[in-house]
């Protein structure tokens, strides 16, 4: 039986954006940013997505209410390259490991960690499929610079959120020089 796309529960469909997201205030949804009393600090409310489990649902071996998801509350960090997920969400999605690799902690630390994927990553309008190093425990989930350049996000700086980039309100928008 086919769904519309419009009823499917992980289906994307582009919509124009709100006036508060064109005039490049914070995103006013489901996902929204939480500004932290603590100055520097930005968390976002991401949507993340069990990629293997959306490419079967899609085809049509898993339904659509099996696709492991989760929002997670992520520190926003431009200084880290990549994503970084725990232990307890990569349980919670099943997500396999696809290598080991070393990694450096903000405290010059060198780390081993796994790194597990395809994970879709979801935000406003916006989405894109990463992968993400594994840290150890329960530790604080950080959103890096590569998912925020994929998606055109930014960080607006006086308000401490997370944006769609307001220069490119409707669909992410990446160089190719």
């Amino acid at each position: 039986m086919l769904i519309p796309v419009a009823k499917k529960k992980f289906g994307f469909t582009r919509k124009p954006p709100a006036a508060a997201f064109i005039a490049a205030h914070p995103v006013e949804n489901k996902s929204t940013d939480k500004q932290d009393n603590t100055m520097g600090l930005v968390h976002a409310t991401i949507n993340v997505i069990n990629g293997e489990d959306l490419i079967l649902s899609k085809k049509g071996y898993v339904p659509e209410d099996q696709v492991r998801h989760m929002e997670i509350e992520f520190l926003v960090d431009t200084g880290a390259y990549m994503m970084a997920i725990n232990e307890t969400i990569v349980k919670q999605l099943g997500l396999p490991v696809i290598e080991t690799r070393p990694a450096e902690l903000a405290n010059g630390e060198i780390i081993e960690c796994d790194v597990v994927g395809p994970i879709e990553v979801r935000y406003a309008n916006r989405r894109s499929t990463q992968c993400a190093m594994v840290l150890p425990g329960d530790a604080e989930p950080l959103l890096g610079a590569i998912p925020m350049e994929d998606m055109d996000l930014v960080v607006e700086l006086r308000t401490q959120r997370l944006i769609v980039n307001p220069q490119h309100p409707l669909a992410p928008q990446m160089s190719l020089k």
